[in-house]
């Protein structure tokens, strides 16, 4: 079994970029922090008429905590209020809110709904009042509320049983969510209905006074397979004009609705063939390392965005540059861009050095998977300067994250740095890192997964190995449980 240096292992900067050296890998990074004011991450970020008032974003977590009906529990509007608190000022999406019943990921998912359009206004208001209590203004802040349908990977009603609602049969995905080649395609029909959904979502969203929504296109659901939908027949597969008809149609829809609302995009910017764990390496002890999944056979490989279609190993900007060339035509400013989809390779979405439960072992040291993350940011960064990039996949840099983000922001590679998993462990880092406070290395998150982990089996996500709200849980123990289980099968 490989086995890559864990990066908690390295104490300083120095020894950090020696070692990216050694790794031949081009990643930015500072020897010294700026803090106040002035620094490179308290700058801020014109957005039209508005400034979005420092270069951190919080990116859209959800924790699967919501009600049966989809409403926030008291751990969403906890999670929600350390958005707020962490500091940073641009809030993407807050977390994945399900348009329609049938395009929820899990049972628990926020559902958009008019009984629950109070529920998501709370939501609203906790980062507004938990902001105000570490920052002096919230005129600078930008919240923003991300709408989704998921798609090949909706569980509605149980959170053990997929039901998906897909664009096109695809070689190797279809198997792992239980589709035969008799399930039926998505219809132009029901497509036009969750576009009405979508436009539904983003006039409440209006209403209650979030600032943009963000038209979910990645990691595999909905939007995401649009992008990728080349072997789909009809209005919405086939040719680029067709695949991204469904965005142009909601866009459209939202600027007669809600002219106010600002529209932000979540993209995998790129993709590449699913990955699965190899049975020659898998022990008793742990699950195989990532290899792809055979597609010798399936070559040109028409099933990705952003892949190259003779080596779908590697990926390709060409297209991912053309959607941001369109969205830069519908004067949509905010892309946040990511990889990938955490259900078929998440070794490329989200790096990280102990896998989640139904994962793999990664494949290549996880800071491979950083660079390359940061590098296509950059590129695409490069040809369109006039849009607002979110950079993705820093939480793995750990006690580094603040020098390669300010580095990152200081010569041009993205706009903002967002911030995932680690805010589940650490959401005031933003904060202490503008203040120039010493960070807490006891809340730095490790990439132990076990926010996906959770999930995966039936239960909340959230940070059980270092936040004590749910390290103390019963999920907590029932989490405990189902690990020790795991290994003990193996």
């Amino acid at each position: 079994m490989r086995a890559y240096p864990p990066i908690g292992g390295i104490r300083t900067v120095e020894e950090f970029k020696k070692h990216l050296v050694v790794l031949d890998l081009s990643i930015p990074c500072d020897v010294e922090l700026q803090t106040g004011p002035e620094s490179t991450l308290a700058q801020p970020i014109k957005l039209n008429d508005k400034s979005i008032g420092n270069r951190f974003c919080i990116h859209p977590m959800e924790g699967w905590d919501g009600t049966a009906d989809g409403k926030p529990s008291e751990a969403t509007i906890r999670r929600w209020r350390n958005f707020g608190l962490s500091g940073a000022k641009l809030i993407w999406g807050g977390e994945a809110v399900a348009v329609r019943h049938d395009g929820r990921a899990n049972p628990n998912q926020l559902l958009m709904s008019e009984a629950n359009k109070s529920g998501l206004a709370e939501l609203r208001d906790a980062v507004l009042n938990a902001h105000r209590e570490v920052a002096d203004t919230t005129d600078d802040l930008l919240i923003g509320l991300q709408l989704t349908h998921s798609g090949r990977f909706s569980r509605p009603n149980q959170k053990t049983k997929p039901e998906p609602r897909i664009l096109y049969h695809h070689p190797t995905l279809d198997a792992r969510v239980g589709v035969d080649e008799k399930h039926p395609l998505l219809t132009d029909g029901e497509i036009r209905e969750i576009i009405d959904d979508f436009l539904f979502a983003a006039r409440v969203a209006d209403e209650l006074g979030f600032d943009f929504v963000d038209i979910k296109h990645c990691h595999g659901y909905l939007g995401h397979e649009f992008l990728s939908a080349h072997t789909r027949e009809g209005l919405y597969g086939g040719s680029f004009e067709n695949r991204t008809r469904f965005l142009r149609e909601i866009t459209a829809g939202i600027r007669s609705i809600a002219p106010r609302l600002q529209i932000g995009v979540r993209v995998s910017g790129f993709d590449l063939v699913s990955f699965r764990p190899d049975p020659e390496s898998t022990s008793d002890r742990q699950m195989g390392i990532g290899v792809p999944d055979r597609y010798e056979n399936i070559l040109p490989y028409r099933f990705g965005f952003g892949v190259n279609t003779e080596q779908p190993e590697r990926y390709d900007l060409t297209e991912p540059g053309q959607f941001l060339g369109l969205l830069r035509e519908l004067d949509i400013k905010l892309v946040n861009i990511t990889a990938g989809s955490p259900y078929y390779n998440p070794h490329i979405q989200r790096p990280a050095l102990y896998p989640p439960s139904d994962g793999y072992q990664p494949p290549e040291d996880p800071l491979m998977g950083v660079a390359r993350q940061m590098d296509a940011t950059r590129a695409l960064k490069q040809e369109f300067p006039d849009l607002i990039l979110v950079g993705t996949a820093y939480t793995y840099l750990q006690e580094f994250l603040p020098y390669v983000a300010q580095a990152a922001v200081r010569e041009g590679w993205a706009d903002s740095i967002g911030l995932g998993r680690m805010v589940l462990s650490y959401p005031e880092l933003p904060l202490d890192v503008i203040s120039g406070r010493v960070l807490t290395h006891k809340k730095i998150c490790r990439t132990f997964s076990d926010c996906t982990t959770a999930p995966r089996n039936g239960l909340a996500s959230g940070c059980y190995p270092l936040d004590g709200y749910y390290k103390q849980s019963a999920d907590g123990e029932k989490l405990k449980q189902i690990k020790a289980a795991k290994r003990a099968a193996r």
